[in-house]
């Protein structure tokens, strides 16, 4: 993505955008770390992951957020990543 798409000229506003993706790609990527754990990244033949360990986590907080009715639990749980608690 260049951020010059973004057509965002102040520098406060673009400032914010940045903070928000880098606490986006930490909370996935502890949320991954903390899957990783619980049930390890499957390794295939050639010796790497199946997925990296921030797309883990990203598609379990995309599931997540997309069901909050049933996954009202995991939510939670992902959310004490981002309060260090």
């Amino acid at each position: 993505v260049c951020l010059e798409s973004t057509h965002l000229s102040e520098p406060e506003r673009l400032s914010r955008m940045i903070a928000l993706l880098t606490i986006g790609l930490c909370w996935a990527f502890r949320t991954g770390e903390w899957l990783a754990v619980q049930k390890p990244i499957v390794i295939k033949k050639h010796g790497r992951k199946a997925r990296s360990i921030f797309r883990f986590g990203f598609d379990f907080l995309r599931r997540t957020l997309l069901n909050l009715e049933e996954r009202q639990t995991e939510l939670l749980q992902a959310l004490q990543f981002l309060s260090c608690t």
